[in-house]
This record gives structure tokens, sequence and C-alpha cells, in this order.
């Protein structure tokens, strides 16, 4: 059971940090400073150990070794993955005992030659191994070996003891970190042209703004100013009605969410023999601040870190980043990915580079302020389990956890209980198409290849990439398990985030509607439909709305200095828009009540009273939005987090680990957990 393999060896995993920690332990680096006795390898009426600890014998105490090699058994690894990451021993002193007890030489990190392509990189980083073959020459061999590679590796070199002088040994650590650093301009000129040259219709790159709103602009644009022309009244009533016809189904699908209540997710099942190499993806770009309480937070993750592969990826030239990771001591499952500025600074290019390095079946993608709730990944496979095979994407609920810092943070909390706690469950349910939240989106990894990934141009490439799972036959599951994240607390910071996630999106519906036929053939006619009020309907609403506004104030004004009412066509028109305003205010404010209640939160009102005022800023975004994209459409404006003053997850994690500052997991003891260097 879970609880079973979490628990066994908590002890051992314990002694040997407490040893670690202690000033009075004569450990050196993990590893006894007097080696211990050497010893049989087996004893009687004992299983042997497996071959990886062999190289051990002699430099660990044998009960040391045995609960290595018993959790291994449970997890289903190598036991010398279970030294490494439980940091009995680390990497280094695992690769020269390895290589000292199979005579083989240890490959130094500037060793490594550039790869000849990508897939040569790639293939690398994933597999550990590199072939060099010299002209006229028997190939040789690096290896970064862990776990059944070492058992493979000890066959091998008894089949053929001549195999030992072509190979050697590499720190798998140090082997990937010098692989990215001499192929990293080209895994990120790969990671640039991937989605553009397998499918350039569905790729930002080749989207030209200009010409496709100019075909819209034709479309429906030219027959409707025609029709003011010839017709004023009649012609603006007209373009109300179909604006408000819009905008009322985008209300009523909300509303509709309102009255579903997603079941429970079921308890995860999977143990822990049966759970895989889990990837998450961290993207940085100036988060020094935040790097502590997000390793903390990764860190405190309930999954075996033998299976955990995190990789935390950052611009190669932001050193106020970098400085930041490196003075702490990551856990030995954490490492960082720099990018080179190769192409467009944008994330998704960044998330494409670091998949390059991923060893994961599966894959998720956290930000630099996120706290996951701890078992959200084993939640996350259990939805994949249950879901069935066609199940490629499992979206976290996000919640904001410092909504008290100020208006504009507490309206952003209540928009999001009312997204992701009432809108993206009924949209789950219903099979339809999911514009993905920028973090906690778990994918396998398969189906990431197969769609080709991020796209590099696109600045909501998480709205685009459920796009393209959902035109490829894929389905998205939303649990109900939540990731907690930092709001903007200043209008200034809010409006400029959403200005980039409405150009994102604008720019992902302009590159899905170039081929609309296509797009309704891959999704049906009602899901496509569905997909246009959704990433049409509010955009379009937000241009509008001071317009209605300013259109309902003059109408009042009108009425207040005593001026004679218009025609009756003008009469439809001020009740239109004041209908529209009211269901869009009124539909904010159920699906916003319904939310927060499912937060277990009242909405304050401030935020009831002030949605009129939100939607003026959303105007604001949505109209330097439509601007930029017009201008820099591949323009990523980045939030700026740890600013918030108080965020209450934070707080409660902190509170949970009171020493250290840092949470820790069953798995890994208070000594591995990041800590400060200084």
């Amino acid at each position: 059971m879970v609880g079973d393999a979490r628990s066994a060896d908590k002890g051992w995993a314990g002694r040997r940090a407490e040893e670690r920690n202690s000033p009075k332990s004569s450990a050196v680096h993990g590893l006894s400073a007097t080696p211990a006795p050497a010893v049989a390898t087996r004893r009687r009426g004992a299983e042997p150990l497996p071959f990886e600890l062999r190289p051990f014998v002699g430099h660990l105490p044998h009960d040391d070794l045995r609960a290595a090699a018993r959790r291994a058994r449970q997890l289903g690894v190598g036991a010398d993955e279970v030294l490494v990451a439980q940091g009995v021993v680390d990497e280094a002193e695992a690769t020269d005992l390895l290589a000292t007890h199979l005579g083989l030489a240890v490959a130094a990190p500037e060793d490594a030659a550039p790869p000849p392509d990508a897939a040569t990189a790639e293939a690398v980083l994933r597999t550990g191994v590199r072939i060099e073959a010299p002209d006229g020459g028997r190939p040789r061999f690096t290896l970064a070996a862990r776990g059944r590679d070492v058992r493979r590796l000890f066959r091998a070199l008894r089949r053929d003891p001549g195999l030992a002088g072509r190979v050697r040994l590499a720190v798998p650590g140090a082997f990937r970190c010098a692989v990215l650093t001499a192929a990293g301009p080209i895994l990120a000129q790969a990671a640039v042209k991937r989605l553009p040259d397998r499918d350039p219709l569905k790729s930002a790159a080749t989207l030209d703004p200009k010409r496709v709103l100019g075909r819209i602009a034709l479309v429906v644009g030219l027959p409707l100013a025609g029709l003011v022309a010839l017709a004023p009244e009649q012609g603006v009533l007209a373009v109300q009605a179909l604006l408000s016809l819009v905008f009322l189904g985008w209300v009523s699908l909300r509303l509709a969410a309102c009255a579903y209540d997603a079941p429970p997710d079921p308890p995860p099942t999977l143990d822990d023999r049966q759970l895989p190499v889990y990837s998450l993806l961290v993207p940085l770009y100036r988060e020094a601040a935040s790097v502590p309480h997000l390793v903390a937070a990764l860190g405190a993750l309930d999954y075996p870190p033998e299976k955990l592969d995190i990789k935390l990826v950052v611009e190669a030239d932001d050193a106020g980043t970098r400085a930041a990771i490196a003075a702490l001591t990551l856990p030995p499952q954490m490492e960082e990915v720099p990018v080179p500025a190769v192409g467009p600074r944008t994330k998704p290019k960044a998330l494409e580079v670091a998949l390059a390095a991923a060893r994961g079946s599966f894959v998720a993608i956290y930000d630099a302020e996120d706290l996951p709730e701890p078992d959200q990944l084993r939640r996350a496979l259990e939805a994949f389990r249950t879901g069935g095979p066609k199940i490629a994407c499992v979206q976290a609920r996000l919640a904001i956890d410092n909504g008290d810092d100020s208006w504009i943070a507490a309206s952003f909390a209540a928009e999001y209980a009312a997204q992701f706690d009432v809108l993206l469950p009924m949209l789950s349910a219903l099979g339809l198409p999911i514009l993905l939240g920028g973090t906690s989106n778990h994918f396998r990894r398969r189906v990431l290849d197969e769609v080709g990934g991020w796209d590099p141009f696109n600045v909501t490439e998480d709205a685009d990439l459920g796009i393209r799972l959902a035109r490829a036959g894929w389905q998205t599951r939303v649990i109900s398990s939540t990731t907690y994240e930092e709001a903007p607390v200043t209008a200034r910071a809010w409006v400029g985030q959403r200005t980039r996630w409405l150009k994102g999106w604008a720019q992902t519906l302009l590159v899905h509607l170039r081929q609309p036929g296509a797009l309704m053939a891959d999704l049906g006619v009602g899901p496509a439909l569905a997909l246009l009020l959704l990433a049409a309907g509010p955009f379009a609403a937000a241009l509008v709305h001071p317009f209605c506004v300013a259109l309902l104030l003059a109408d009042l004004l009108r009425g207040v200095i005593g001026l004679p009412r218009g025609s009756m066509a003008e009469a439809l028109t001020s009740a239109l828009t004041f209908t529209t305003l009211f269901a869009g205010y009124a539909g904010t404010a159920a699906i916003t009540y319904v939310g927060l209640r499912r937060r277990a939160r009242v909405p304050g009102l401030k935020v009831v009273l002030g949605i009129p005022f939100y939607w003026l800023l959303l105007s604001a975004a949505a109209w330097r939005a439509l601007i930029e994209l017009l201008r820099r459409p591949h323009h990523w404006q980045k939030t700026e987090h740890g600013v918030a003053r108080h965020r209450v997850a934070q707080a409660a994690a902190l509170r949970r680990s009171p020493s250290t500052g840092v949470a820790t997991s069953p798995e890994v003891g208070p000594a591995h957990a990041a800590s400060a260097k200084a």
C-alpha cells in the first residue's frame, strides 16, 4: 500500500539525515570517514543485495544497504537511486564508488562534445548514454548509469570484459548539465521550429493578425457598416443585437455552470511501485524572490523523490534568479535548466527546451509563485487512470491566497473561483474544449510530443495547447486538487498581466480561425461554437463595454435634463444595452458567489459592487491587447511575483516547518530539503 511504502524506511532516512546534520558525526558528504568493515553481500536467510549496491559494501552500514534494497523493491527503482534520492550519498560519490568497483574511468563534464543535432541531444539526455564512434574504431560509451542500467552494465561487462576499456561513467547531474550547456543553442533552435515546421497553420509564428482581422472585418464588419450607413438607427440596433446575442450566450454558459457541482475526485489508489517518473517543469524569469518558497513547496509534494524529475527552467542570462538557485542546496531530484537566448524569449520556448531533458512519462507545469497541494500528482494520476486513455491533460484548480491584499487581488480571487471552481468543471464534464490555465497542467508526455508541444510564439501557450489537444481528439479532465497562486496587488500590474492574456486569447482564436472549416470538422459544431463563445465572448465584451456604459449614461442624462426621447429603434437599442449589461453584471455576481461559496468564502461587498469598475479595467486591458496584437504580437509582458503582503497558503506551509521555513516530505529528511548555504 502507499502508506506502507512511504513509511517503511522513514527511520533509516531520518537517521541518515540526523547523522549528516550532527556536528559530532564523522560523515563526510554522506559517507562515513571511517569505512565500515567489509561484509558479505548476503547473510544467512537474507536476500542478496542488488548489483547496484555492491560498490557501497564496506562504505555504508549493512543495515542501511538492506533498507535501501527494501525501499527499492517497494518503489520498483534501483537501490542506488534510493541512496542518492534520500541524500545518503551524492551522485558524484556514487559514481566514483561504482567506477572503482567496475574498474572504469570517470568522464569529466568538460569532456562532453556538443551533439550534432537536437534529436541526438534529446536521446542523450533521456537515456544518459553518449556514443562516440571514431573513424575505423569501435564505439565508445559514456554512461550516466543508475539503478537498472547499472545491473545491465554489470551483465554486459561480465559477458565482454574488454568492454571496460571503451566505457566511461559520468555523474548523471553533471552529465546532463554538460550536454545542456553544449547543446543548448541547438535545442533552443529546434524548440522554436518544432510546431511551425510540423503544422504551420496551428502556430502563431505564421500568423499575420492584421490580415486575419482584415478578413473578419470584410466578412462581418463591412455588411454591418453598410447597414449602419444606409439606416443608422436600425443599423446600430442590429449591431447591438448581434453583440448582445454573443454576450448573452457567454453569460448563459456561465450561469449554466452554476447549476453543475462536480462530484468529488476518487482518492488515489496507485501504490508507490506503480507510480511513474514525473517531470515537473518550472519556468522562471526574474523570480529570485520566489525561488526559496518554490523549492520548499515542490519539496513538500507527496511523491517518492526517487521518481521525481524537477527542472527549474531559467534564462541563461537571468543572473538574479540563477544566483538565488545557486544559494540553495537543491535536493537531488531538482536541477537547473538554462535556456539560451535563441528565438522569442517566452515561457513556451523555455518549456520546449526543458521538455527535451525531461525523463518522466508524465509532465506537469508549475509557476514560480505556486503552492500545489501535496497530493496533487497522485490525484492527477488517478484522473488519468480512471478517465481512460483519451485523457491527455489534467488541469488542477487554481486559487488565489493573497486576496486580502487589495481590491484588485480580492476581485481576481473571485474571478478565479468562478473560472476554476464553477466553469471549467462543467466544461470538463461535457467534454468541451478547455482553455488551460498557465500552471498545474499535467500531461501524458507522449501526447505532448504527438501534438507538437507548446507554441513558442503564442503568449498564452496554455490556451492554445488546450485547443490543439481537443482538435487532435484528446480530452482534458479538471480535478479538485488546488494550486494556490499570487494575484497582482495593483491595477498597473493587473492590467499588464491581463493585456497579455487577452492578447494571447485573441491570438489563439485567430490562429485557429484561419481554417474555420477545419476547426468545425475537428471539434464538431457544438464544441466549436462553445469555444468561440468562451474565447471571443469575453474579449468582445471587454472591447465594447465602455461604449455601452457611455450609451446608457447619455440616455440617462438626456432624461434628466428633459431632452425628448428618440425613435423606437433608439429606445430598443437602449433597452437591449441595459439588459445586456445587467445580465453581465448579475451573471458575474452569481458565478462569483457560487465559486467563492465552493471555496468556503463569502464574496465581500466591495467585490460585488466593484464588478462594473473591474470590467472597465478589463476594457482598458482589452484595447491595449488589441493594439499590441497588431504591433507586437509575440511580446511577452512579465508579471512580477513575490510582492504579496500576506499569502494564506504559504503561511500555513511555513507553520508546518517552523524551524527551517521549508516544508519537507515524508520521503526526504530535513537535512535534504533545500537550505541556504549562507
